[in-house]
This record gives structure tokens, C-alpha cells and sequence, in this order.
């Protein structure tokens, strides 16, 4: 069973920055897409950034040029180097591997964009 582990999100003042970090149990983590999503309050849960496992990157318009996804299959640990952050990027944001369908989600860690 794949289990996610995140890390790195807290209070952050407009314009900082913040690294995310989601560590992956198990032996099939390279095999798998890594996407990360967030939910804000009221809203639904958005993909905010993927990553293939031939490493190749998406993102959702509203984070492109900002925010920079990666993955690092010797560790099993997929990253989300977030800056230039805005108000509207606070949210609880979620590592997901393989797909919504595959069931494999972290716990969520809150990022909070405020002055």
C-alpha cells in the first residue's frame, strides 16, 4: 500500500515563497504521474501542477511562471517550489500519485498567503 507523507506549507507573506514536499512509501512511485492539487475554502479541489513519469510538467494557467514542480525518483519525493505567492494561492494543497482513480492522496498541508 502506497502511503504520502507532506511537508513544507505554513504562513507566508504576499510575494514569498514555499517548498512543498511529498515523500511516497513503496517501490512504485517512478512508474506514476505526481500531480499536486489544492482546495480553498468554498471551492473545489483544482490540479494545480503535474509531473509524468518521464518527467515532463503541466500546470494550471493561474500558476505557470510562479510555481515549479519536480520529482526525485531515487528518494520517492516529488516537490512544489511555490514564490512570487498571492493571497488567492492560500489553500490546502494535496500530493496526489497516479491519478484521482488510483485513490493515493497525502494528508494536505495548509499554505496561507497573508500580510
Amino acid at each position: 500500500q502506497v502511503q504520502l507523507v507532506e511537508s513544507g506549507g505554513g504562513l507566508v507573506q504576499p510575494g514569498g515563497s514555499l517548498r512543498l514536499s511529498c515523500a511516497a512509501s513503496g517501490s512504485r512511485f517512478s512508474i506514476y504521474s505526481m500531480n499536486w492539487y489544492r482546495q480553498a475554502p468554498g471551492k473545489q479541489r483544482e490540479l494545480v501542477a503535474r509531473i509524468t513519469s518521464g518527467g515532463n510538467t503541466n500546470y494550471t494557467d493561474s500558476v505557470k511562471g510562479r510555481f515549479t514542480i519536480s520529482r526525485d525518483n531515487t528518494k520517492s519525493t516529488s516537490y512544489l517550489q511555490m514564490d512570487s505567492l498571492k493571497p488567492e494561492d492560500t489553500a490546502v494543497y494535496y500530493c496526489n500519485l497516479g491519478g484521482p482513480e488510483l485513490g493515493y492522496w497525502g494528508q494536505g498541508t495548509q499554505v496561507t498567503v497573508s500580510s
